[in-house]
């Protein structure tokens, strides 16, 4: 098994953070991990994307033309990745502040209202964890006692009070993903 994915947003929407959670979690699961992060010089409000590649054998290279999972958060993103999609792949996106949604028919294609879940929780730090809950609802490459794992590996022991509202967001995200 072999899952190769791309998260892309703008900085401040999680989008590094929810990879390296990932990837943790692919470690904790004794897998074999890549986790390559691309951002411009702008902390928050620029674009930002991570690839994440877990498997069970060794990965050659972390530089890839095409994803398996392609996780989208804003239309740039959109029109840059959705082509980068393998045929029989998967993208998932949050349609907030899209305003072209995926047009492929050879994909599957999954909607998750992460920013209107957040919003809703009043509760804007969940929304890379509702999207990753989503992403683990469609493909389940890891088990959630390896992403708890993962979410205590990457957030600093100061934070670890937030780890069960991680949980619930990252549930929140399984529930609301529409396939």
């Amino acid at each position: 098994m072999t899952e190769e994915i791309i998260i892309a947003g703008f900085g401040g929407q999680g989008v590094l953070s929810m990879g390296k959670i990932l990837a943790y979690s692919g470690i904790m699961q004794g897998q074999e991990v890549a986790w390559m992060p691309s951002y411009g010089p702008e902390m928050r409000g620029g674009t930002a994307n991570v690839t994440v590649i877990i498997s069970d054998s060794r990965i050659s290279s972390p530089i890839l033309q095409e994803f398996d999972t392609a996780i989208i958060l804003n239309q740039q993103s959109m029109d840059k990745f959705e082509k980068m999609v393998k045929p029989g792949g998967t993208l998932i996106y949050d349609p907030n502040g899209i305003t072209r949604h995926p047009e492929r028919k050879d994909i599957k294609i999954c909607k998750i209202e992460a920013a209107e879940e957040a919003a809703r929780l009043k509760s804007a730090k969940t929304f890379n964890m509702i999207v990753l809950g989503a992403f683990l609802k469609v493909k389940p490459i890891v088990k959630m006692e390896n992403v708890i794992k993962g979410l205590e590996k990457s957030l600093p022991s100061r934070h670890h009070h937030l780890i069960p509202m991680n949980q619930e967001a990252i549930q929140k995200g399984m529930d609301i993903v529409k396939q």
